[in-house]
C-alpha cells in the first residue's frame, strides 16, 4: 500500500489547530514534531516552530480527504498565513519508519509520559506508557486521548476496577495499570487492534492485570452477571457515544461510578450531556483541549426504598 504524507511546518500556537484539522480527517494517523524542548507545564504541546504531518492511505478515498484538508487549511490562513502543505509519496515501510521518526516523548499531566518504544526512557520519576502504536492506532499524540489520560491520573482510585471500551492501541488501559487500578478489561471491535494493545501490554510489564479480547458494550451487559466498573473509559465519537447510551452504556458503571466520554467536539458536548442525564448520569466535569471535550460523568445510586 502507498501513502501520501502531508506536512506543514508552523509555529508552536498554529500546531495544535492545523493537528486538530488533520487528524480530523486523516485515518493514517497525525505526527507533531517540535525542535524545542518542552517542560513539564507544557504537557506536550509545542513551544516553538513545529512541523504537523498527517497520512492518508492510498484508497478511494484519498482525492476527497486531500480536498478536505485543502479547504480546512485554506480557512485556518484566513486567521493567519500558513506555508503551503509539502505532499509526499511512502510506500508502507516507509511509512512506519515515519511513525517513528516524528513520534516523540509526551508529558501528561504530573505523573506520565506516553514513551516511543524505540526510544530509553528520559531522566525522571513519570511513570512511562511505553507505545508502539503499529498501523494507525492511538499513539496518545491527539487532545481526545490525552484529556482520558489526565482524569484517569486525577480520579482513578489504587484497586479500583476499570473498563476501556476501543481500547486501540491499548494506551488508556496501560495507564489505568500503571496507576494502580485492580482489574481492567479492555475490549474493540477490531482484532487488530486487540492484537496491538495485547502487543503493548506486554511491552509495560502489565499483561496480567488487563483482559483484552475482541468485543463490545453489547458483551458486557450480555455478561452473567454484566461487567459493571467504578471507572468506564470511552474515546470514540460522539454519534457512537450517543448510540452506546441508549444500549445501556450507563449500566456498565457501578453506582457512584464514573464514566469518562472523550471524541467529543465543543459543539456536540451539550447533546450528549443531556443524553446523559437522561440516562442516570451526572456531570462532574467537563475538560477540554482546542475544540475537544471530555465529559466526565457519575452513574447516580438507585433511588431509597421507604421500609414497610
Amino acid at each position: 500500500m502507498k501513502w501520501l504524507e502531508i506536512s506543514l511546518t508552523v509555529d508552536g500556537e498554529l500546531a495544535e489547530s492545523v493537528a486538530d484539522l488533520l487528524a480530523r480527517i486523516a485515518p493514517g494517523g497525525v505526527a507533531v514534531e517540535s525542535a524545542l524542548i518542552l517542560d513539564d507545564l507544557d504537557e506536550g504541546r509545542p513551544a516553538g516552530p513545529a512541523t504537523v504531518r498527517a497520512y492518508l492511505s492510498a484508497d478511494g478515498a484519498q482525492a476527497d480527504r486531500k480536498r478536505q484538508i485543502a479547504e480546512g487549511l485554506w480557512y485556518l490562513s484566513r486567521i493567519r498565513p500558513l506555508p503551503d502543505p509539502i505532499y509526499r509519496t511512502l510506500d508502507e515501510e516507509d511509512w512506519a519508519e515515519a511513525w517513528k521518526a516524528h513520534y516523540q516523548p509526551i508529558p501528561i499531566g504530573r505523573r506520565l509520559l506516553i514513551l516511543p518504544a524505540w526510544l530509553p526512557p528520559p531522566p525522571g520519576d513519570r511513570l512511562p506508557l511505553i507505545m508502539d502504536p503499529g498501523m494507525a492506532f492511538g499513539t496518545g499524540t491527539h487532545p481526545t486521548t490525552q484529556l482520558v489520560l489526565a482524569v484517569v491520573e486525577e480520579r482513578l482510585m489504587p484497586g479500583q476496577r476499570v473498563v476501556d471500551l476501543g481500547c486501540g492501541s491499548g494506551i488508556l488501559s496501560i495507564a489505568a495499570a500503571r496507576l494502580g487500578a485492580g482489574e481492567i478489561v479492555a475490549l474493540d471491535n477490531d482484532p487488530l487492534a486487540v492484537e496491538v494493545t495485547r502487543e503493548n501490554l506486554r511491552r509495560n510489564g502489565v499483561e496480567d492485570r488487563v483482559r483484552s479480547a475482541v468485543g463490545s458494550l453489547a458483551d458486557l451487559l450480555q455478561a452473567r452477571p454484566p461487567t459493571q466498573a467504578d471507572l468506564v473509559l470511552a474515546n470514540i465519537l460522539a454519534p457512537v457515544l450517543e448510540a452506546m447510551l441508549d444500549e445501556g452504556l450507563a449500566e456498565t458503571l457501578l453506582p457512584g461510578g464514573l464514566l469518562v466520554l472523550s471524541g467529543v467536539l465543543d459543539h456536540q458536548a451539550e447533546a450528549l450531556l443531556a443524553k446523559a442525564g437522561a440516562h442516570g448520569l451526572d456531570p462532574v466535569e467537563v475538560r477540554a483541549q482546542a475544540d475537544w471535550r471530555a465529559l466526565v460523568l457519575k452513574r447516580r445510586p438507585p433511588p431509597k426504598t421507604e421500609a414497610a
